[in-house]
């Protein structure tokens, strides 16, 4: 009778011990992914601000001080023509002009290219180019193969709704006239402003980022908030005057990247390249991430083991000491494998 009532609970502690995982990863996804991306926004932070300083000063006036005439009508919603407006410091040519030193340094994927800054909303986050799954853990992603911000046409981010930093949990309260700052690697900041209230698309839309003859800027997350079955969408406006920069230099071909969920584009080097095109994904987690969880899952279940035999064995008023020290010894595999098993869930934003 003593074994069996000894096995029952032991099977019952295991089953408690299950449900607190399960509830652990529930709080890791909702809490600890946060604490993943900030780590990666203060690498991104430190790359994109030494980037910064290597690179030569750009010789062009800002775009940003380029007074409209009277004439102009504002802010103009997007797929309309862009509004015809003129400068009172410099002439009309100079808007079109651009210098060898205003040319963006080429980026590989998953590095610091802008710093995004929406007030607003409080969103304070550096930009990494591409967007797969690895490159939107990091921050905000610029869709490949989409314009650069200060070029004519389509400037695309992606970012994470929930989870990983949230970056893009409150884009819904954005209205129209709200300014979004962006820097580039040449420290130009490039001011755009909400051109309409934000729009829901279904995942298959590509309409959302195909390319413009004037600088728009355009962001997505996913919609409704925990969902994925829509995307919400932001479009902005170049304030001030057309695009002033370059594409940077093609980089080394890489395979193409894939938003979760979403996009498979294509690298392109100017503005007036097509822009990627959306396919559905959902469902599809990253099969290379079964052994590092299996296995870190595996050591966890030992050190667990290990720690219940410890309690057992230990007298009663060390007991406490030995639970402490059990649960911070399981909790280093713990989060490793939670970091593998979120990557075989389906992706998205």
């Amino acid at each position: 009778m003593g074994v069996a009532r000894r096995t029952a609970r032991e099977i019952g502690l295991a089953l408690i011990t299950l449900g607190v995982v399960v509830l652990l990863f529930v709080v890791y996804q909702l809490f600890g992914t946060n604490i993943t991306e900030a780590r990666n926004q203060h690498s991104l932070a430190q790359q994109f601000n030494a980037a910064l300083h290597s690179t030569p000063a750009h010789t062009t006036a800002s775009p940003n001080t380029a007074t409209p005439t009277s004439g102009s009508t504002g802010v103009p919603s997007p797929g309309a023509p862009p509004a015809t407006t003129t400068s009172t410091t410099a002439p009309a040519s100079a808007a079109t002009t651009v210098p060898t030193e205003d040319v963006l340094p080429a980026v590989p994927a998953g590095g610091a290219i802008e710093h995004l800054v929406i007030k607003s909303i409080g969103v304070d986050k550096y930009v990494v180019e591409g967007t797969d799954e690895a490159d939107l853990r990091r921050g905000p992603g610029h869709y490949t193969g989409t314009a650069y911000p200060g070029q004519v046409g389509n400037a695309a981010i992606a970012g994470h709704r929930t989870t990983y930093g949230a970056p893009f949990f409150e884009l819904n309260k954005l209205t129209v006239g709200d300014a979004i700052d962006i820097t580039d690697l040449n420290g130009r900041t490039w001011v755009y402003l909400v051109s309409q209230a934000p729009i829901v698309v279904n995942p298959d839309d590509v309409s959302v980022l195909d390319p413009t003859p004037f600088p728009q800027l355009t962001l997505t997350t996913c919609n409704p908030i925990f969902s994925a079955s829509t995307r919400l969408v932001v479009f902005a406006r170049l304030k001030g005057q057309a695009g002033l920069v370059k594409a940077p230099p093609p980089v080394a071909p890489s395979k193409p990247t894939v938003l979760p969920g979403d996009a498979s584009p294509n690298q392109a080097t100017t503005a007036t390249t097509a822009a990627p095109t959306l396919v559905s994904n959902l469902g599809q987690g990253r099969a290379s991430a079964w052994p590092p969880s299996i296995l870190y899952g595996l050591a966890f279940v030992v050190l667990w083991v290990a720690t219940r035999l410890a309690i057992n064995r230990a007298r009663r008023w060390r007991r406490l000491s030995a639970y402490v020290v059990g649960f911070a010894v399981c909790a280093v595999p713990l989060w490793f494998c939670f970091e593998n098993v979120i990557l075989l869930l389906p992706q998205s934003i």
